[in-house]
Order: structure tokens, then sequence, then C-alpha cells
């Protein structure tokens, strides 16, 4: 590897630079917008990876053949200065500025009331080292010791990366320790950097196997510096300034194409276990889930089947179905969907060697190819060697479309659940055939699972054009926001884990990956016991996707009736989630509206609050919902801390106000998560009988008033859950301005769009302890009496 140091500015061409550098490297800067640059190296004016997947800055899905790097469609190219001469380059925005300093390395500026201020620069002592021989490729930056690291995607360990190491290398890491096990399933090469008020992004656009060390090295002929490294691929990286951490995220997202607007029965609870369909009566044993759920009175939208429905004798066999184990594929779904739920069936990315079609697809040279010898290339998988299909390949992917549609859809599945894609090819110079240009798997790896989950989506919209399509995948890189749900995979019984996924569910959102969970109650080890149960179910209903699910090494089943004694707390939760979705459908619809993070940090929303950096467990769903989970054992009440803002905070249960920026002690029973709902806010509910997310007869506004005077507004969205038609104006939003007097409450109460609901009526709540009355467009409200939508302009 050579550390590029001298360069000669060689052209401009609308809002690309280009400048020339030694070995035959360019260095291009395109000033994509006020506050997003990209810088990227090429070789020969040639990219390793010509193409993207990752960026869609007008958030349009990409053509299966991907993005040409070279193109700036989408951005709004802004107006720039440019200046330069032997020594330095400088090129500003009315935001941002860029200094290429000879020998090489940049300086970033942001501009501020006191003029420009340096924020972020390379280390100047080497910046980047590109190979000559060899295409390995590293970048130096410096930091200081008050720098926090944010991001990563799925990561172990706290939520703040400051002095440690990580890896980018898809691995299929089943019981992992969610405080240390790295590297894990997904490939997220994004972080932010937060210095004092000024947070700022990175995103390396490369699908290569890389490392970054975030001041876990040190080095004595260095200053302090942190480091992207990668084994193959483009040094290409996009620079994103916030001035706030939130505002980063935000931008992420959108570069990435945003969040899909799934149906609103992904919200509900979602059953599964590999226990029903390992059974040699699986489609009786997945029956009588149904059945136990009206019988417990546990509300449930879907269930997910594992890969047993596939299997032949103890090996699984995708789209194969196993009719020993179920005679009855359409009569299973019917079984469910008389129930209202859905099914999501699990649906793997490669062929064991007997599978009973391997020959075929074998034929057609739809697998990945062996570096050596014209033939698939093997690799280890479900206890057997397998072939991993290429999704760069025109005709696997139609493969795939076609037995996604005749094997699942036409048997009643609804959903795809995109399992075991971390693609684990070891021999990384195995060949794909990108669209016709064959390249080494070791470049694309993270890009299959990205290509896999597009495919199941096409084959589920083909299906049901007018169904918003539901799928989750476990392994994926920048780009699966615009398809999927996802979770924190395999993970393994303990209260740590409970702990430490949380702080993982937090990464991915801070990475643009806001519907996330994790598998409640642990997925391997010993089932949990009764209140380590409670505590992750608990926990579990305050994510975006919740999802009971396990293989327990004890050969038990995690079931929401699996110990009497509590069954009753867990009944209760449940149906606190469901009181509570049509507040998570509102952060579903800004999260694709609006890129607003579900799960947040506290930070996230209260920079200013210094306190709120410190590692706890606490986090806010949606930006009005504080949640306090219990992560110990036999903890009975909890020290909170209210982030600090000027409106306060109340508790859920109790509706007592609060005063944030304090630490306080809350009750903690184990029949309860303690809750805060922030004051200035209105959370929309369901009664609290609901079953599924498909009845909604009803609407509650709880209004959380402010303490003294002053007026906020509220923007709230629905619409039918499940199809396409609001983009025709089939919605319903309701906008509240809500304005607090000495004396009454006043919500000027206003409406848009064509969407008549279930729900003729609505209703709105004040806290218990609130002396104030509460006029809605100028009639006086009283509790219990209803408000006609009808007489809503």
């Amino acid at each position: 590897m050579k550390t590029l140091k001298n360069w000669i500015y060689q052209k401009q061409a609308n809002n690309q630079i280009d400048i020339e550098c030694e070995h035959n490297f360019k260095l291009h800067i395109f000033v994509l917008e006020e506050d997003i640059f990209r810088v990227a190296f090429s070789r020969n004016n040639e990219f390793r990876v010509p193409h993207t997947w990752a960026i869609t800055p007008n958030k349009k899905d990409i053509a299966w053949t991907g993005r040409d790097k070279w193109t700036t469609d989408g951005f709004t190219l802004p107006e720039y200065k440019f200046h330069h001469d032997e020594s330095s380059i400088e090129i500003s925005t009315h935001r941002l500025k860029v200094i290429i300093h000879k020998p090489l390395w940049l300086e970033w500026q942001c501009y501020t009331e006191n003029g420009w201020q340096t924020f972020a620069q390379d280390r100047k002592s080497g910046a980047y080292l590109l190979g000559v021989s060899q295409n390995k490729i590293s970048h130096f930056m410096q930091r200081t010791a008050m720098d926090r690291y944010y991001g990563l995607g799925e990561k172990a360990g706290n939520l703040n990366r400051q002095g440690r190491r990580f890896e980018m290398r898809n691995l299929d890491a089943m019981g992992y320790n969610a405080e240390k096990t790295d590297p894990l399933y997904k490939h997220i090469p994004f972080y932010i950097t937060n210095i004092s008020n000024i947070s700022y992004g990175i995103y390396y656009d490369n699908l290569a196997n890389c490392w970054f060390d975030l001041g876990n090295e040190l080095d004595n002929y260095h200053a302090a510096y942190r480091s992207y490294r990668s084994e193959d691929g483009d040094l290409d990286y996009y620079f994103i300034l916030g001035p706030k951490i939130l505002d980063v995220t935000k931008k992420y997202c959108a570069l990435t194409g945003g969040t899909i607007f799934g149906p609103k029965w992904s919200l509900g609870y979602s059953g599964s276990t590999m226990h029903y369909t390992d059974a040699p009566d699986a489609q009786e044993q997945l029956k009588k889930f149904v059945d136990l759920c009206r019988i417990h009175n546990i509300p449930c939208d879907s269930f997910q089947l594992s890969s047993g429905y596939t299997s032949i004798n103890d090996k699984r066999y995708v789209f194969n179905w196993n009719r020993e184990k179920i005679p009855n594929p359409r009569g299973m779904s019917e079984y469910f969907h008389q129930a209202n739920m859905k099914l999501a069936a699990n649906i793997k990315p490669c062929l064991l060697q007997d599978h009973p079609k391997y020959e075929e697809v074998a034929n057609q040279g739809l697998f990945i190819q062996d570096s050596i010898v014209d033939a698939p290339e093997r690799s280890m998988f479900w206890d057997d060697e397998g072939s991993h299909l290429d999704f760069t390949n025109p005709k696997t992917i139609e493969w795939w479309k076609h037995n996604v549609t005749s094997q699942l859809l036409e048997y009643g599945i609804d959903s795809t659940w995109n399992d075991n894609n971390e693609f684990e090819v070891w021999d990384e110079q195995a060949r794909c055939c990108y669209f016709g240009n064959t390249k080494p798997i070791k470049l694309l790896r993270p890009l299959m699972p990205l290509l896999m989950m597009k495919a199941s989506y096409e084959a589920q919209l083909s299906y049901k054009p007018n169904s918003r399509p539901y799928l989750i995948s476990r392994s994926g890189s920048p780009g699966m926001n615009r398809y999927v749900q996802t979770w924190s995979g395999d993970n393994r019984t303990s209260w740590n884990t409970l702990k430490y996924n949380i702080k993982m569910g937090l990464g991915m959102s801070l990475s643009a990956l806001y519907n996330v969970g994790h598998d409640v109650g642990g997925f391997s080890g010993d089932k949990p016991d009764p209140e380590l149960f409670v505590r992750w179910v608990q926990n579990g209903v305050m994510h975006p996707r919740f999802t009971i699910h396990s293989w327990n090494d004890d050969h038990t089943v995690n079931e929401p009736w699996m110990y009497p004694e509590v069954t009753d707390i867990v009944r209760r939760t449940i149906q606190l989630r469901y009181h509570l979705v049509p507040y998570l459908y509102n952060l579903l619809w800004m999260a694709h509206k609006y890129d607003e993070p579900m799960l947040r940090p506290t930070f996230l929303d209260y920079e200013e609050d210094v306190k709120t950096f410190e590692e706890n467990d606490d986090y806010l769903l949606g930006r009005d919902l504080l949640v306090a989970s219990v992560v110990e054992p036999s903890q009975r009440e909890r020290k909170v801390y209210l982030p600090a803002n000027k409106t306060g905070w109340y508790d859920f249960y109790t509706q007592e106000w609060y005063s944030g920026g304090q630490d306080i002690i809350v009750p903690a029973p184990l029949e309860r998560i303690p809750l805060f709902i922030r004051a200035g806010s209105v959370i929309p509910m369901n009664p609290k009988n609901s079953n599924n997310t498909i009845e909604d007869q009803c609407r509650e506004f709880l209004v959380m008033p402010l303490l003294g005077t002053g007026e906020y507004e509220v923007e709230i969205f629905d619409d039918d859950g499940e199809s396409f038609s609001y983009l025709d104006k089939q919605y319903l939003i309701l906008n509240m301005r809500v304005s607090c007097f000495d004396n009454r409450i006043d919500i000027n109460l206003s409406k848009s769009g064509l969407f008549i609901p279930q729900y003729e009526k609505i209703y709105f709540k004040l806290p218990n302890n609130e002396k104030r009355e509460l006029f809605v467009n100028g009639e006086k409200v009283t509790a219990n009496m209803s408000i006609s939508l009808l007489n809503i302009h």
C-alpha cells in the first residue's frame, strides 16, 4: 500500500472536482448538497465496483444493476465557491467547506456566527493508503479523547463506540454475546462523530469486508487517529454535516432511500418458534398456537414459520413443503387468516448439495461459481455443504421470484422472512455474474442479501399489487431500510442480552435501520425464568418489531403462556402494546415520510443535556414516550433520569408531572415497565381490549398538556393500514393545535385526506389530576364525551 501525498488540480465539471494523484489514482470531490460532499478515489478513471445500491437521494428504488457511481442525479447540486493554489484547494457551500492540503489530507469546516470553524480533519501524517499491487484501502482521521462515535449499525456493547475496534463481515453469529461479540450479521459502514456542538456522519460506500478502529489503536509515530480499512473495493465516502446527531441520521436515511411503509399488522405481536415447525405434527402445533392465543386472550396479528416446514429428515430445503408435517399448507394458512393472523415464511438463499432442485439450479448456472473449477462454489450451511444463489444473475432473480410466488404466496403465505442470508462464502475469489461482468464475491457479499430481499419484495408486490409488502431480513447492507423490517439475530438468553440488545437496537436506529426489534425471551440457551421473560416482553412491546422467538437448548419453547404464574402480566403487557398501536403506526408513518427514527437514544432529542450522553438503559419510543426498561433481576424500583426540557414529563400510570433534568426513583413492580410521556404531546391509542390491528373501532387521544401556558402542534396519520391508496389521498391526517391557558385547554382540530376510518367517533382524555376544562373547536368536552369525525373539517 502507498500513502498518497502529491496531487495536482486537474479540472472542474459541474459539481465534480478532479484532482490527479500518484500511481494513477484520482481524487474526486462531489458537491452534492449544501451539507453533503462525496470524496472518492478512482484508478485509471475506473471504480473497482462501478455501481452503488445504497445511494438514492430521490428515495426511488434502484435498478437491479445498481446506480452508476459517476452520476449525481437526484442531488440538488448547489452553487459552490472554488479556490486553489499550489498547496491547497478550497471548496465551499454556504454551510460546508473542505480544504485539500499538500501533502494530501482533508480539513473540514462549517460556517458559524464566528465564521468558518474546523471540526474534522484527516491524519496529517498519512491520510489515504491505497494498494498498488493489491487492492487494500485505508483512511485515517484525527481523533480526540472527547469524541463520541455512534452508529455502525448492529454492534455489540455500549452505544458510544469510542475506544473500540469493529469488523464488518456478515456472519451467522448464533448465540452471540450482546456485549462483546464482533462481527455480527449486517454490513453498515456508517458512523456519526459528535464533538461539542457539531455532529457529522461518514458513510463508506464499499461492500468489501472492512474494519473501523475508533481509538483502540495507538502508534508512537502518529498523533491520535481513527481509521477505516478495507481488504478491497473503492475508497468512496459521503461526508454529512448535521449539525445535530438527529440531523445526520435523518440525512443518511434519506440518502439511502428512506424507510419502507409496512402494513399496520406488522406492528402487532408476531408469534414464532423453531419448536412448532420442527415437530412431526407441525400443522397441528401451529393451529394450536392460534387456539391458545384465543384461549389466553393474547392479541396477535401474525406468525413466522421457521424453516422446519421445509425439512427432509433433519435438514432444511428452501421452497420445499414437508407434507408429512404440514399435509395441507393452504388449509393451514386459511386457519390463521380466519383468526386475522398473517403468515411469514422463512426462506434461505443456499441450496444444500442434496436439495431436490440442486442439479436443476446448477445446470442453469444460478449459483455463485467456484473460483477455479467450472462448478458451483460450496460452503458450509446448516450441517452440510451447499451452494449460494447469485442474485447478480438475472436468471437467478426470476427463479427466486417464481418460487416465492408458486411455493409460498399461492399457498396463502403473506410475507417472506429472508433468513440465514449472510452469504458465508469463504472462497473470496468465487465468481459472481455481476449482470454479465464477472466479479469476485469478496467485492459483493453484503449486496447479495440486499438483492435477495429486493427479489422477494418484487414477488410479493407483483402477487398483490395494492398491498404494501412486509418482509423481514436478518442480514443486509445500507438500503435494506427500503425493503424490510429487521432484528438483532439469534441472541442468547440472559439478562446481559436484554440490556445490550437495547443499545444494539439504538445503534441500528442511528444508522437508518428504524424498524427493528429483538427475539424476545432469547433465541438460544435455556428458557428464560419467569422474571426475565416478563421483563423481556415489557421491553419488547416498546420496539417497532415485537416477536417472541426461540430455539431453546433445553428443547422448550418461549410462549406468552409458558409460565401460568405470570401469564396475566404478559397478557396485559401485550395488550398495552395494542393500546399503543395507533401511536406506533404514526411513528412508522413519520419514519417513512419524514425520516424520523422510531427508537431514539435520549440524547437524540436532548443534545444540550450532557447527562443524556451517559451510558444508560433508557430510550425514547418516538419523541414523546420515555421507556425505562428493567434489565436487572429482582429490581422493583428504578432510578430514571428525565431529560432536561422546558415542558416536563408525566408518569404514564399515575400521570403525575415531573420537571425534566432530574433523577427520580419510581416503582418498578414486576407487572409493569416504567414509562413517561413528554408534556406537550398527544398520544393516539386504541381501547385496551383490542385483539388485533384489523379491528379498529375506537380512537382515544391522551392529551398531555403543558403545565403552564403555551401552545404546540401535533400531526397524526391514519389510513386503511395495508394498501397504497394513501398515495391517492386516501388517508386521514388530524392536525391539532393545543393551546394551554391558566383556566382552560383549547384544541383546534382539523383534518385532511379522503380516508374514512372504521371509528366514527374520537375521545379526548386529560391527565387524571388536570383541573382545567377542555375545549375542542370551541366546544366544551367532558369525560367520556365523543366527537364525530364527520363534524371536523
